[in-house]
């Protein structure tokens, strides 16, 4: 499992890959820690579950040059604090430089996010002018 992309991605906040096949799919695997909770009762923001779903529809692609351009995601359930979340990316349709990447992310068993990411692997970084 080689990894061209996010090479710098801080695991704590973004997750720990589990399975990379280049081009096809991949599964990161997230614990929501205490720096994720927005309340008492133990909420961790929806920011975090779609940060883990953008990070392995990149790893999926796994191209040193994809960024994300559009996503359509639903958020089905809550996370809390100590929740491990596992999210599996699959590219579903390419044409060009755009990919198409389904995400789930589920805590046990039970969906937290789904949705279609839309993705596009540039000639170039995009910071590069």
């Amino acid at each position: 499992m080689e990894i061209r992309t996010h090479q710098q991605a801080h695991s704590p906040l973004l997750g720990i890959p589990l399975e990379v096949v280049d081009g096809r799919s991949a599964t990161v695997r997230l614990v929501a820690i205490e720096n994720m909770v927005i309340d008492k009762k133990g909420l961790v923001h929806g920011g975090f579950s779609f940060g883990l779903a953008d990070y392995a529809a990149m790893l999926a692609i796994n191209d040193p040059h994809v960024v994300l351009g559009e996503a359509n995601i639903k958020f089905t359930a809550p996370v809390k604090r100590g929740d491990v979340m596992t999210a599996k990316a699959s590219v579903i349709d390419e044409k060009g430089s755009k990919k198409v990447v389904n995400v789930e992310v589920s805590v046990d068993e039970k969906t937290v996010l789904t949705g279609d990411l839309i993705c596009y692997v540039l000639e170039k970084h995009v910071l590069e002018p």
